[in-house]
């Protein structure tokens, strides 16, 4: 099954054909960094709008890139949450424009379990059940017990900032560039540990995160103006890894989770991935890179598995705009 999906949900316009839920035949991904960098973040009425210019290139080049036309795809799916309103409007809509034009089955996606299902475009043995899923993107942070394809159990999430959030935030208090996270993780690498200790909200009793105290004593520290650039982002980092893969690896080993699946923009910070690996009692996987940015690849892996159980969604369904793990 050949599946074209449209990701719209926040300042990536993505396109891509996957085949049978695994195999990515093309994955097309206009990004918006450059326009809202001036703004420090995102804009979501300039980011519907780059959607509406970028959506139609998109899909032909996706299509093009997986040799096909719209006469070879299967089916149609799109990511109806959570993000921006506006933004999901653009390429949901579409999708379900798509489908009905062509009479094609068509599927709404929940963009969390998107990041979660990129996991499957790895090369090798699909991942293992039961998984711990850590999903840490500029958005959400949560921890998720996936017993099954669609059986969702969330443990614990974050009470206020998101990691990611947190990185964008930090790394505009330290004058980097948007977005922060990627700055962050450059500058820690020329920094290291110094008399400065960022705390860490272990919350403990819960598997819940809290980064908005770090937060606030990352900007302390920064008005301090004692502490270089680099060794703050050091610390800043180290201190997010810390709990990030502390209660991960504590919940696998309780939950007796036969994999750690991680997922999400953060997915992509290598002091993350190196703690996961290194503390987690169970085989972790991680997507590559390309994959763990927003993306419709990860969507239409999602959509090869749900439209293979005969799942299909109507075309009045709306989309949703915040974390709801009923939804997916």
């Amino acid at each position: 099954m050949k599946v074209l999906a449209i990701e719209s949900s926040c300042d990536e316009t993505a396109a891509a054909v996957i085949e049978d839920g695994r195999v990515p035949r093309s994955s097309v991904v206009a990004s918006q960094v450059d326009l809202h960098a001036k703004y420090g973040g995102v804009v979501p009425e300039v980011a519907s709008r780059q959607h509406l210019r970028n959506l139609v290139p998109v899909i032909t080049e996706a299509l093009a890139a997986a040799g096909l036309t719209l006469d070879g795809i299967d089916a149609v799916a799109g990511t109806k949450g959570p993000g921006l309103a506006g933004s999901l409007l653009v390429g949901y809509n579409a999708a379900k424009a798509i489908a009905f034009g062509r009479d094609l089955p068509f599927i709404g996606i929940n963009h969390l379990e998107g990041h979660i299902y990129a996991n499957w475009l790895v090369e090798g043995p699909e991942p293992q059940f039961p998984a711990l899923c850590l999903v840490v993107s500029g958005g959400h942070t949560d921890l998720v017990f996936m017993r099954s394809h669609g059986q969702y159990e969330r443990l614990g999430g974050t009470r206020d900032d998101a990691a990611g959030e947190a990185f964008d935030k930090v790394g505009r208090l330290l004058g980097l560039p948007f977005p922060g996270g990627p700055h962050v993780a450059r500058a820690a690498l020329e920094g290291g540990p110094t008399k400065l200790h960022l705390p860490r909200a272990w919350m403990h009793g819960t598997f819940d995160f809290s980064f908005s105290g770090l937060k606030t004593a990352a900007l302390h520290a920064v008005r301090e103006e004692q502490h270089r650039v680099e060794d703050l982002a050091w610390e800043f980092q180290e201190a997010v890894v810390d709990v990030l893969a502390g209660k991960t690896s504590r919940l696998a080993r309780e939950l007796g989770a036969r994999n750690v699946l991680v997922a999400g923009g953060v997915a992509a910070n290598l002091r993350l991935r190196e703690e996961l690996q290194r503390r987690c009692p169970v085989p972790v996987r991680i997507p590559p890179p390309k994959y763990c940015t927003d993306n419709a690849a990860m969507i239409g892996a999602v959509a090869g598995h749900r439209l293979a159980l005969g799942e299909r969604s109507p075309l009045e369904e709306d989309i949703f705009t915040t974390n709801n793990w009923a939804r997916v």
